[in-house]
């Protein structure tokens, strides 16, 4: 039989009545008396039963705690909050950096490049990243192809004024002859 409330010569010693204290309320392995009297034994894992969770310490954010397998576990994870980059070039690379970041960030094309991307800088025919290219040779256009001697001395071989490009450079063999001399040998003669 359980006593939830004790009165001795006029005085009250013990009084349970107003108790709130429930099993799952108290924490697992402690023992009290309920409101009735009864003993209870405590279910109350505290928050919660941790045993399970598989956060680890680089999967919390630096500077932050929580609990996990039963132990207060510190974070690792970098904050690095809005990252932003600017692609420069055909290869650049953008390496995502390890750890947190909050959703804001943008990595884009280089605002001087998207400038050059237009369509008559691009081939007719040609899409670049969503721009068609309208740029077709001209009609005016003049080619020149050239023949170039060989030299001691270093040339450089360029279209005569007011022609665009050459279209072909052809260069002419070095002279070579050889021929027995009078000492049963070879002569070789190289005209340059």
């Amino acid at each position: 039989m359980a006593i939830n409330k004790v009165i001795y010569d006029g005085k009250t010693l013990i009084d349970l009545t107003g108790d709130s204290v429930t099993k799952d309320k108290l924490l697992v392995g402690y023992t009290a008396h309920d409101k009735s009297g009864e003993v209870i034994e405590g279910t109350c894992p505290f928050d919660v039963d941790s045993t399970d969770a598989t956060a680890t310490a680089a999967e919390i954010l630096e500077g932050q705690t929580s609990y996990a397998r039963g132990k207060k576990v510190s974070g690792t994870m970098k904050n690095n909050g809005a990252v932003s980059e600017a692609i420069t070039s055909k290869d650049s690379v953008y390496t995502i950096p390890i750890g947190y970041h909050d959703g804001s960030g943008t990595v884009q094309l280089d605002d001087t490049e998207k400038a050059k991307i237009i369509p008559g800088n691009i081939k007719k025919g040609v899409n670049v990243l969503g721009v068609e290219g309208d740029c077709e040779p001209s009609s005016d256009v003049t080619a020149q192809a050239k023949t170039a001697t060989p030299s001691t001395v270093k040339q450089t071989i360029l279209p005569d004024d007011g022609v665009d490009y050459l279209s072909q450079v052809v260069i002419n063999p070095i002279a070579y002859v050889e021929s027995v001399n009078s000492a049963g040998g070879t002569t070789v003669t190289i005209a340059g």
